[in-house]
C-alpha cells in the first residue's frame, strides 16, 4: 500500500467512524421533537372535538355559570350546525375560579412552608437526619392522589371545617374582603380545604427540588456573607435564596402545574357544586378537572355528543392556563437570572 493509498483511505475511514455520532445526533434531534409534536398533538384534537361546542357556547361559555346538559333523552336541535339536546346551556366560570383559587390557596400555604423546610434540611439538620427527613419527603410526593382525597375526606376536612375554620369565621372583620373568610363552615367540603389538600401535595414536590437546589450553592459565598456578620436569615435571604431564584421559580412552576391538574383528590373533598359560584372560602365549588373526571360517564348518555365535546372545550381551557402559567414563569426566570436555565443570578 502506498502513501497515496494511506491519504485516500483515511477520509473513507473518517466517514465510517463519523456515522455513529451521526446517527446518535439525529436521534436525539428526533427524540428533542417528540415531545412538541405530542403538545400540537394533544392540542390539535382537543380543538377538533371542541369546535362545535365552542361554535355554540361562544363567548357565554367564560362567564355564565350554569351548568345544565338538557334533556339528553329526548329529541335534539340543531343550532349554529351543530346539534344538541334541548335546553342545554353551559357555563365554565365556576370552574375556572375554583381552579384558580384553589391554586392559589396552595401556593400561598406550600411556597413559604416548602423554601423553609427546604433550608433546614439543607443547612441546618445533621447530615443523617437530614437525609432520613429528605427520604421521607420524597416518599410522600409518591402517594397516589386518591389516598390523599380519602385522607382529607374523612379526616383532614371534618377537624378543618369544626375545629379551625370556625375560629376564622368567627374572628375574621366584616369588610369587603376579609368577610369572605366569614360564614357557614360546611362539613369539610369546599374551597379552603380543597387548597389545604393540593398544598399538602405540591409541599414535597416544591421543598425537595428547593433542597437540591440550594445543596448546590457554593460554600464560600455563604461563609463570606457569615463573615461580614450577617445572620441565618439574612444569609439565606441576600445569598442562598438569589443564588436558585430561577431553580425556585421552576420548583413552584412544577408544583403548580400539579395543583392545576389535580383531579382525584379535589373530586374528593371540593363538594362538587357545578353552576354555583363560591360565595365564601368554605363554600363548595370545583374545578375543571375535578368536572371531567366526574362528569365524563354522564356525559356518555348524551347522545348528540355535545357533553363531550363540551368537557373537551373545557379541558382546552385548563390546557391553555396551564400553558400560559409555563410561559410567565420562563419569562420571569428570563428576567430574574438573564437566562432560561434553573441557575440564579448569584451575588
Amino acid at each position: 500500500m502506498t502513501a497515496g493509498d494511506a491519504t485516500v483511505a483515511r477520509p473513507a475511514l473518517g466517514r465510517v467512524r463519523g456515522r455513529p455520532g451521526l446517527a446518535i445526533r439525529w436521534l436525539g434531534g428526533a427524540s428533542a421533537v417528540v415531545p412538541l409534536l405530542a403538545l400540537v398533538f394533544v392540542l390539535v384534537t382537543l380543538f377538533l372535538e371542541a369546535l362545535p361546542a365552542i361554535k355554540l357556547n361562544g363567548l357565554h361559555f367564560f362567564s355564565h355559570t350554569a351548568w345544565n346538559p338538557g334533556n339528553t333523552y329526548g329529541d335534539s336541535v340543531v343550532t349554529r350546525g351543530v346539534e344538541h339536546p334541548v335546553g342545554v346551556d353551559y357555563g365554565a366560570l365556576p370552574l375556572i375560579v375554583g381552579t384558580l383559587a384553589t391554586s392559589a390557596i396552595a401556593l400561598i400555604i406550600a411556597v413559604p412552608v416548602s423554601i423553609g423546610a427546604a433550608l433546614v434540611l439543607a443547612q441546618r439538620l445533621p447530615k443523617r437526619l437530614a437525609g432520613a427527613v429528605g427520604m421521607t419527603l420524597e416518599l410522600l410526593a409518591g402517594i397516589p392522589s386518591v389516598i390523599v382525597g380519602l385522607w382529607g375526606a374523612i379526616t383532614f376536612g371534618p377537624v378543618i371545617a369544626h375545629d379551625v375554620a370556625p375560629l376564622i369565621a368567627r374572628h375574621a372583620p366584616d369588610v369587603p374582603i376579609l368577610s369572605y373568610f366569614r360564614g357557614d363552615t360546611g362539613n369539610g367540603e369546599g374551597m379552603l380545604v380543597s387548597g389545604l389538600v393540593l398544598a399538602v401535595m405540591i409541599i414535597p414536590i416544591i421543598a425537595s427540588t428547593t433542597r437540591d437546589l440550594i445543596q448546590q450553592v457554593p460554600v464560600l459565598p455563604r461563609e463570606g456573607a457569615v463573615a461580614l456578620g450577617m445572620s441565618d436569615w439574612e444569609c439565606a435571604r441576600r445569598v442562598t435564596l438569589p443564588w436558585v431564584s430561577s431553580g425556585i421559580i421552576g420548583a413552584v412552576v412544577l408544583g403548580l402545574g400539579r395543583a392545576l391538574g389535580e383531579t382525584m383528590a379535589v373530586a374528593m373533598v371540593s363538594g362538587a357544586a357545578l353552576g354555583a359560584m363560591p360565595t365564601t372560602i368554605y363554600s363548595a365549588m370545583t374545578t375543571i378537572a375535578a368536572t371531567v373526571v366526574s362528569q365524563l360517564d354522564s356525559a356518555f348518555t348524551d347522545f348528540t355528543g355535545f357533553a363531550v365535546k363540551t368537557l373537551a372545550e373545557v379541558s382546552l381551557v385548563l390546557m391553555l392556563i396551564t400553558l400560559l402559567t409555563n410561559m410567565a414563569a420562563r419569562a420571569l426566570v428570563r428576567r430574574t437570572s438573564g437566562t432560561a436555565l434553573p441557575v440564579g443570578r448569584g451575588v
